[in-house]
Parts: structure tokens; sequence; C-alpha cells
């Protein structure tokens, strides 16, 4: 009988731990320590400080409280656990983070850590992209450079569906990768494609097929086999991508309108009408229905509408440049350059198929962002991050192993002369902030652009100390910006990137005011049509004209725009435009008026807009029904509902607009009837700086 070695499981687990730090054998020995320092220092630095963004953008922050609370709010994405009204997407982006609540209770750490592991799972799976076929440094200069994208930091440590959506898309980049280059498990990779293309579209709807024709199209033409082979692995691939989105879609079709919240965004309580509506075709020719400042009409002409100049400068101008910018152009450079490079392989060359890939996911991208009319924002410019990091990572793998012809080194001197000079260019644009980095980037660029002309004839050594020189110059402002980033707290539904100062949405010329001051937008428009909320304090922007993401032409109320202490809400506000469109204010008073006999109502209140409803419910944790959904303009409820509603006994409060801020409760908008009926119909008090009417007593 064979005595038990009681050491034999421990070494067992010691040689699993020394396989897992060593990595492939193949590999030089610091190929995997690298990788796992790269993820490391990722969730490190997106971790830091994340608390000061409390519940970061109050309207999804209320949507995962309340699916952290109801299972049927979790499958709709409902705005309350009550299920009165959804938030205007698919609820896929939620799910992550409404499960890290159910199970770890409501705060802002079991909110936005998921975002952060999103970020570190995006920076992990690029790095897996570009190393297959470019090696291990290429991997990490692009997953250095995906980290350190100040857009990127941004989004991936806040609660907008931009993140998930970020992270799917360079899965679904890496499953056509890997369906690239053949093999019997081709179409099993093409197939996961498409699957993280279905459940993209369950996060932000239509934005996730913006990459999908050339994506195809680069399988239809580079993949192996023959043309049939590869069409019916395109087919399969369309399959699961119709299963992984529509099943969703179907139920909520299908489903009994009765019986479940409506969909918010929409005016016929359609998701479909959402989708090629408000959230599809109504982002490229502005006519959003529903939408801030209404929907009629495109936004755009001669090169600029309600939502800013749009045109191929968009992703460099003072409002989006800082957020994305930083190494476009370098990326651009290297995409032409890869593809001169590889110009005369074969059809199934995966290295030509790679440029092809994440260049046509960029320019795709990069056009339709230039051009929409409708509704954009500068954090939606995330989704090119991926992209322009690959470029990057494996452009300069190309041309370091070309660097011994001129052209190929004369290349890299141009790539790392163009970006330093952009740098400096961005880096102007805040001349106050770090002033001596714009001119320390141009000056180390400009050598390490030397160095590397001259290196490929000359020593190895050389190249080497002027690459990464070159590297260190391109990221040091979007470093700088990143760090800001991360030492700011941001709130609100309208957030950008960068230090204090920097040059905002519309050429605003900085973070909102400090000590709790909000601004005010002209018209002075909240983004629901209602007044303020409860302690929330009111001041004009800077500036004459809207920030770009929000319209002219805005109609009255009250803007909210907080930095500073939130009560119930967390920290302060953010960068750039941080603080705008957030939730209202909720006192100690308000509060414990909400919890007095909660347990009676379905909603312990009503106000006019998700924003205003997400506050009170975030403080209170029950739940708010918010009337027209996120701008308070959705036809939800009517007013012969809402009066069955309050027959019932099943809503406690209206919270109307706050002291001094006009409009009736509510202010004006679609739901307007409603708020007329309630000033006329019960009894109104102050509650702290916000009228309170209780439905449960008539005038």
């Amino acid at each position: 009988m064979t005595t038990p070695n009681p050491a034999a499981p421990a070494a067992r687990g010691s040689d699993r731990l020394a396989r897992f730090w060593r990595g492939r054998t193949e590999d030089a020995p610091w190929v995997r320590p690298a990788f796992l320092g790269l993820l490391a220092a990722t969730g490190l630095l997106y971790l830091w400080n994340l608390s000061a963004s409390g519940y970061a953008n109050s309207f999804y922050s209320a949507a995962v409280q309340a699916g952290g609370e109801s299972w049927k709010a979790f499958f709709f994405g409902s705005l309350d656990a009550a299920n009165a009204i959804t938030v205007d997407k698919p609820p896929a982006a939620l799910w992550p983070m409404a499960l890290s609540v159910r199970l770890f209770g409501l705060g802002s750490w079991q909110i936005l850590v998921p975002e952060v592991l999103m970020g570190v799972a995006s920076v992990g799976v690029l790095y897996a992209a570009v190393r297959r076929r470019f090696g291990a440094g290429a991997g990490l200069i692009a997953g250095l450079v995906l980290a350190l994208t100040p857009v990127a930091a941004l989004m991936f440590r806040f609660n907008n569906p931009d993140a998930l959506l970020a992270l799917l898309m360079t899965v679904a980049a890496y499953g056509v990768l890997r369906a690239l280059e053949g093999g019997p498990g081709a179409v099993k990779w093409l197939m996961g494609a498409g699957v993280a293309f279905g459940f993209a579209f369950l996060a932000k709807t239509l934005q996730a097929f913006l990459i999908l024709p050339p994506l195809a199209l680069v399988y239809a033409v580079c993949a192996p086999g023959g043309l049939g082979r590869r069409i019916r692995d395109l087919a399969l691939a369309g399959l699961a991508l119709l299963v992984s989105a529509g099943w969703w879609v179907a139920l909520v079709e299908l489903w009994p309108a009765s019986s479940r919240p409506y969909v918010g965004g929409s005016q016929n309580n359609s998701f479909l009408e959402l989708t090629f509506g408000y959230n599809g075709l109504g982002r490229i020719n502005g006519n959003e229905t529903g939408s801030v400042g209404g929907g009629g009409g495109p936004g755009g002409g001669a090169g600029g509408g309600r939502w800013g100049e749009t045109g191929i400068g968009r992703m460099f101008n003072d409002a989006v440049g800082g957020q994305i910018s930083w190494l476009l152009p370098a990326a651009l450079l290297l995409l032409v350059a890869g593809l001169v490079v590889t110009r005369r392989a074969p059809r199934t060359d995966t290295a030509r198929s790679a440029f092809l890939v994440w260049g046509g996911a960029l320019l795709i991208t990069l056009a339709v962002f230039s051009f929409m009319a409708g509704i954009f924002h500068e954090y939606y410019t995330i989704a090119l991050a991926p992209y322009v990091a690959a470029l990057v990572g494996m452009g300069a793998s190309v041309l370091w192993e070309e660097r011994t012809r001129f052209a190929a080194s004369a290349a890299l001197a141009v790539t790392a002369a163009v970006t330093a000079w952009w740098a400096w260019t961005l880096l102007g644009r805040t001349p106050d902030w770090l002033p001596w980095l714009r001119w320390t980037v141009l000056v180390a660029g400009a050598v390490a652009a030397l160095g590397l002309l001259v290196s490929g004839r000359v020593d190895r050594r050389l190249g080497l100390a002027a690459a990464g020189l070159g590297l260190a110059a391109g990221l040091a402002g979007p470093f700088a910006y990143t760090l800001a980033t991360v030492d700011t707290g941001h709130q609100g539904s309208i957030v950008t990137a960068g230090p204090s100062g920097g040059r905002g949405p519309g050429g605003f010329g900085g973070r909102m005011p400090e000590g709790g001051q909000g601004g005010q937008m002209p018209g002075g428009f909240d983004g629901q049509g209602q007044g303020q909320g409860q302690g929330q304090s009111q001041g004009r922007m800077p500036g004459g004209t809207p920030p770009q993401g929000m319209p002219q032409g805005m109609p009255q109320g009250g803007f909210q725009g907080s930095r500073g202490e939130r009560p119930g809400l967390g920290g302060g506000g953010g960068g750039g435009m941080s603080g705008l469109l957030n939730g209202a204010n909720v006192g100690a008073e308000a509060k414990a008026a909400l919890l007095k006999d909660a347990g009676s109502y379905t909603w312990v209140a009503a106000t006019v807009g998700a924003q205003n409803a997400a506050g009170y419910q975030l403080a209170t944790e029950k739940p708010v029904m918010a009337i027209g959904g996120f701008n308070g303009s959705d036809p939800s409820p009517t007013l012969a509902q809402f009066k069955q509603y309050v027959a019932e006994g099943k809503a406690h409060y209206f919270i109307g607009s706050g002291e001094g801020n006009g409009g009736g409760p509510g202010g004006p908008g679609g739901n307007s009837e409603i708020s007329t009926w309630v000033a006329a119909t019960f009894e109104k008090a102050t509650v702290g700086s916000a009228t309170f009417y209780d439905l449960t007593k008539e005038k």
C-alpha cells in the first residue's frame, strides 16, 4: 500500500503558480510578468479614487438599484423596482452592476468595480489579439495605449453602457482574427464574434453594428477556404448574432404591455421603435423624437447643428481632441504603413487581415462619429480607443522589423514627430496646466524621431533607446490627462476626461464651479423639463452657447449641475462637464418624508424626469416613478393612468420644482397635464427646498 504524500498537492499548486507566472515556454521570461504587471497596473490605476464619483450617472445607478431589488426590473432594465418605465437602452450593461449590488449591497464601489474589471479585461483581450501575430511587445504597447487613453480611463470607471460596448467590440474583433487564421475551430471563433456583437447590441443597440460591415467583408475576402465556405461561416455567425440579441428583443416585444414596464425613450412603447428611431437613425440624421430640445428635424447643416460641429475635424477639435485623439494621427499613419508593408502578401495573410480588421473598425467608427447629426457626447469616443491602440502596437512592430530599410525608419520617425507635435498642440489648449510638459514632449519627440531615422543603419541599442523615448513622448500627454481624470470624481450624464481648466464640450473652459455650485445652461435647461430637486443650487455656466452634446434652443427650466458633496449620492463632481444632468440632492427632511409609511405604497413618490427621480430613489432605496422617462418627454404614464395609480393609493408624493425655479410642479414638458392636475388637486408643502404634493390629501 502506497503512503500518501501530503506535500504532493502543495507541490502541484506551486507548479501551477510557476507555470502561470512563467507563461508559455516559447516566450521570453519577461513576457508573462510584463503582461500580468500591465493588467495589475491598469486595475490599480482605474480603482484609484473610485468612490469620488459616488453613484456616477444616477440615471443608470437608479436602474442598477432597481435591478438589485427586483428580477423583473433586472430583466427589463427598469428605472425603479416597481417597473414603471425602463432606461432608454437595452439592459445588458446594467446586469453586471445589478448582480454586484444584489450580492454586496448598494454603493459606489459595488456599481463601479464591474466597470473597472471590464477595462482590465479589454486591455487583456486586446493584448491577446495583437500578440498572436505581432508578438508580445506589440501586444504590450497596444494594451498600454488603451489603458492610458483618457476617455477609456473615464468610462471604465463610470456606469454608462460604453464600457461594456468597448469590451465586447474588442472581443468581437479578437474572434474574427482567430477565425481568419483558419483551421477546424475557425467557424466557432467567428460564431463567438457573432455572440459578442449580439450582446453588444443589448448594451447599446445599433452602435454595436458599426464595425460589423468591415469585419464581415474582411472575412469574406481574406479567410482561408473557398468562397462558399466563407459565406457559410458568415451565415452561421449571423445566426449566432441573431439568437444572442434576438431572444431578449423577442421576449420584450411579445410580452403583454400591460404587465411590463413602458419602454423608455420610445413614443409607442416599442423597443423596435426605440432601436430604429431615437437610438438608431435619429442619431445619424438628427431626427430624434423625444430627445432633449425636441426631435423635429436634422441637427446638422453646413457642418454644424444642435449637437456641435460635424466634419472630419470633429475628433480633433477642442471638445473631443483631448479625449481620444492623442495617438489617432499615429494610428492612421501606421495603418497606411502596415498596409504598404503587407501589400504583396497572399490573400490569406493574417498580418494584413489584422490591419484591415482594426483599420476598418477605426475608419467606419471615425466617419460616423465625425458626421452624425444626432446626439453626440465626447465619451462616445471610447469606442475608438481599442482600434487606435491595436494599430499603434501592430504598426510600430511591423516598422521596427523593417527598420533597416530607410522607408520604414523614416515612417517611424515621422510617426514619432507627428505624435509629439499633436500632443504639443493638445497640451497647448490647457496652457496653465503643466506648462512644462508640452515642451518636454515636443523636444523628446523630435530627438526620438531623429534617433529612429538613423538608428536602423547605426546601432540596434540606439534604435531601442529612440523607440522607447518616442513611446514615452507619445504617451506622456495622455498619461497626464489620465492621471487628472482618475484623480477626480465624475457625476452626471455628460462627463469628460482631462484636467481642470481643459477646454470642455463646445469650448467650455473648465470643470463645474467648486463649492457645490450648479451650472445653468442658457435657457435654463435641466435635461428633463423640470426644476431643481431637493437642495439643488443654481448658477449660470460661463459662455453664451451650450456645450457640445447639448442642443441649441433649449426649453426653460432649471439645469442640474451640482458639484461637491451630494447627500445620499456620494462625493464630488468631476472634470469637464461632470455633474451635468445629474440626480437631485436629497436632504434628511425629504428622505424622512419619503420613508414614512413607505411600505404602504408602490412608489414613494413620482416626479418628472428620470434624473430627478433617481436622486430620491438612490437616497431612499425605494421606488420613485420617473414620469416621462429620461427627458420627461415619453408619454408614460398618461394622465388617466396616473389618476388611476393615485386612486389606488399606489403613489404617496408628487415632487415638483425646487423653490424659485418656476414652471409649476415638474416644470414644462411632455407631462405638463399631470403636473397641472396635481397642482390643482392636492395639498403642497415645501420640504427642504423642494415642493412636495401629498397625493393622499386633496385640497
